[in-house]
């Protein structure tokens, strides 16, 4: 008799690690088309998405102490809450907190970013092929290893 390969793949496959309210990804980014495919691929994976277009409101979902797991934010984001900064303050707010940067100039800025945040993943903001939310799995691997 053949099994169901469809149940049993569900048993096997890695529970979220992100607790009660499941993997909370926090997405920043400057562009509603970027943030929208971004936050859909996040969603596809099966975790949850909340998208903000500054870098102050992300920084204040931090602070109110939403749950999030990863933040992906653009490297575009401008403001009085620019990416570097909200990385540094998202770090200080949440140690353990996995960042991903994106970034049109990955190759360029893959060094400075670096020296800047060791253990942060970058990125080139290319939506195909579900990049981001293999890199969101990878973020969640490296957390938990």
């Amino acid at each position: 008799m053949p099994q169901n390969t469809s149940a049993q793949t569900l048993v096997n496959a890695p529970q979220p690690s992100g607790g009660c309210y499941g993997v909370q990804v926090l997405v920043a980014g400057r562009q509603k088309r970027w943030r929208d495919e971004v936050s859909n691929q996040i969603r596809r994976a099966g975790y949850q998405a909340t998208a903000c277009d500054s870098g102050v409101d992300a920084l204040t979902v931090l602070v109110l102490g939403l749950p999030v797991d990863v933040l992906v934010a653009d490297v575009g984001l401008e403001g009085d809450l620019c990416c570097s900064r909200l990385a540094v303050e998202a770090r200080a707010l949440r140690p353990g907190l996995r960042i991903v940067l994106a970034s049109d100039y990955y190759e360029e800025m893959s060094d400075d970013a670096s020296h800047l945040f060791p253990d942060a993943i970058l990125i080139p903001r290319d939506l195909r092929n579900n990049a981001v939310a293999s890199t969101v799995r990878e973020a969640l691997a490296s957390r938990s290893a």
